[in-house]
């Protein structure tokens, strides 16, 4: 974005060391550079402005009356040669005031607040909710509702699988243990042919076995090589 400047002081020096300061900056162009409020007014009426330098001791208008009476005011840094206009110049809401002369040091940390004022605010961040991940599993004749979270570990029996959950209770489902891994998330891990552990839930291992809680899962030779690659 380019920042349209109008610069404002009776004297021709100093309005030119404010045009060479700005030229060092690459977002920032001069439209107009005027000896007095007067002919500031005129390139306003015609001409939108970013940002007004403004001398305050000028002849016929001072730049705080000439701003004060701006019906819409673009941001103002005060330039002059006396201290004494400062808090009417804060007062004026202006982005900074520099004291003649003005060093380019100086000069830029006021064009660094004036861009911190312009930058647009951040959108407020939505809140997102997420709903903890779930499965349906029939047991009882009923279809149950289990959050994965809950579970801890998963074992099975011949053509039946328990599910192990946190409560210390157990939903007893007729269902492959092979074909019931594939609803999981990556959460749940497959240990052994008769196995399936959540690894969030796990207290500690060894290459032989896991331990959840008490309980202590044998860790089947064909998984071994998978399971401690993803565990370590």
């Amino acid at each position: 974005m380019i920042y349209k400047c109008l610069v404002v002081d009776d004297e021709d020096l100093a309005r030119e060391l404010i045009e060479t300061h700005l030229s060092q900056l690459d977002n920032f162009k001069v439209v107009a550079s005027c000896a007095s409020a007067i002919e500031a007014h005129k390139v306003l009426q015609n001409e939108t402005v970013d940002l007004l330098f403004l001398d305050i001791e000028m002849p016929v208008l001072k730049g705080t009356d000439f701003l004060k009476n701006l019906t819409v005011k673009p941001k103002v840094i005060f330039t002059t040669a006396y201290r004494d206009y400062a808090i009417e110049g804060f007062e004026l809401s202006a982005i900074d005031y520099l004291l003649k002369p003005i060093v380019f040091e100086r000069f830029f940390m006021a064009i660094e607040k004036f861009i911190e004022n312009v930058k647009p605010l951040a959108p407020p961040t939505k809140e997102v909710i997420t709903k903890d991940p779930y499965i349906y599993v029939h047991s009882n004749k009923k279809n149950n509702r289990i959050l994965l979270n809950d579970i801890n570990y998963i074992d099975s029996i011949k053509d039946y699988i328990r599910i192990h959950l946190t409560d210390s209770s157990t939903i007893i489902v007729k269902h492959g243990i092979t074909a019931f891994e594939k609803k999981l998330s990556t959460s749940f891990l497959r240990v052994h042919r008769s196995y399936i552990i959540n690894k969030q839930k796990i207290t500690a291992f060894t290459k032989h076995d896991i331990e959840i809680g008490n309980i202590e899962i044998p860790i089947g030779d064909f998984y071994k090589a998978n399971v401690l690659k993803q565990l370590k």
